[in-house]
């Protein structure tokens, strides 16, 4: 009997103990498109679960308020598209890579939709703001860092590199034409656009 009981406690919870993940999906996908169809500051909890189909219970289940579930399924999404920092063998390489992969990422339908309002909502959210920068900033950040300490072992970079005005210049004007100021994106953009961040990342002291 002391078996059975010990088996039976470690049998995992069923009905409604288990949060399904085809359920977790189907909101994930739901707060997405209302997020970008609505904004932050509109969209509330009940508009994602009719979105979704499905009761309040589900979402309170996994959390506890909008900025929760914000935060935690664009930190998600964000962490599954974080540039590769594997070695091309040139910074210019390392550029190009960051470039496209960072393109393919804002090509996405509500990814230029949602990025916008969301950082405008962090000019007015302290919360917002941190949580943004730690979960989609911090890390892309780092990528970049880990490229441009390897160009500097390389010697294609000089020791005294001012490392936060490079971070910026990887990403920064990619982001702006995609989000602000429009225009063509193809192949020789992105060719055009690594030659000057390279240059210019070396004039950064």
């Amino acid at each position: 009997m002391a078996s059975l009981r010990d088996s039976e406690l470690r049998r995992p919870p069923a009905g409604a103990g288990v949060l399904r993940e085809s359920v977790t999906e189907t909101i994930r996908r739901a707060m997405f498109e209302e997020l970008a169809e609505s904004g932050y500051a509109r969209m509330s909890m009940e508009a994602v679960t009719r979105r979704a189909g499905v009761g309040k219970a589900a979402l309170y289940r996994r959390w506890p308020s909008k900025e929760a579930m914000v935060l935690e399924l664009v930190s998600e999404a964000a962490a599954a598209h974080i540039p590769t920092t594997t070695d091309s063998g040139s910074l210019h390489g390392d550029v190009e890579r960051f470039l496209h992969e960072t393109l393919r990422a804002l090509r996405h339908p509500l990814v230029g939709r949602i990025i916008p309002d969301l950082l405008a909502e962090s000019a007015r959210s302290a919360s917002l703001h941190d949580a943004l920068h730690h979960a989609v900033l911090g890390p892309r950040r780092a990528a970049v860092a880990t490229l441009l300490d390897r160009a500097t072992v390389r010697g294609e970079l000089p020791p005294d590199i001012d490392t936060g005005l490079a971070t910026d210049l990887f990403g920064a004007p990619l982001y702006f034409r995609m989000l602000a100021a429009g225009g063509p994106t193809d192949a020789a953009y992105v060719r055009r656009l690594t030659h000057a961040v390279v240059a210019a990342v070396a004039a950064s002291r």
